[in-house]
């Protein structure tokens, strides 16, 4: 679901994967009586605004089954928006930088692998994942698969 997800993200005009992590298997939070997740961080590049991206988010989610049932229970696929090159943003539809990404390890994780020195909130987000537990956190898979973009520069 995680590549298709991505696939789906790299087919919106506007929208250029420019790095993936690994996925990882982390426990559930929040409602935690559920089969655990898989996670993963991109980067992009995009035309689109914060506005446009998170509805290009949602519509991926849409067409991959995603159906809203119960607040953090099992889902087929979850994409948020997390940071938008320092915008800050505070509406009914979109908040960014996302209001828990610094309290939570299993966003943290894969987001560290391809942006450790990212500043957000005014720590790097290696900074912010240094506080945080990552017990249960663990890669599923290689780096770098044939195929799948990786961090430049």
């Amino acid at each position: 679901m995680l590549d298709a997800a991505v696939a789906a993200l790299s087919a919106t005009p506007g929208i250029t994967v420019t790095a993936r992590s690994r996925n990882y298997r982390t426990p559930p939070w929040g409602d935690t009586d559920q089969d655990w997740f898989l996670n993963a961080a991109l980067g992009l590049e995009t035309t689109l605004s914060p506005h446009a991206l998170l509805e290009a988010c949602l519509s991926a989610e849409a067409r991959l089954g995603r159906v809203r049932e119960r607040r953090w229970g099992p889902r087929v696929i979850d994409i948020d928006v997390l940071h938008y090159a320092g915008a800050a943003i505070s509406d009914e539809r979109l908040v960014l930088p996302h209001r828990f990404l610094r309290e939570r390890a299993f966003v943290l994780v894969p987001l560290a692998e391809i942006a450790p020195d990212l500043v957000i909130g005014g720590e790097t987000v290696g900074q912010a994942l240094a506080r945080l537990d990552r017990s249960g956190i663990e890669p599923v898979d290689d780096p770098a698969p044939a195929g799948r973009p990786t961090p430049t520069g």
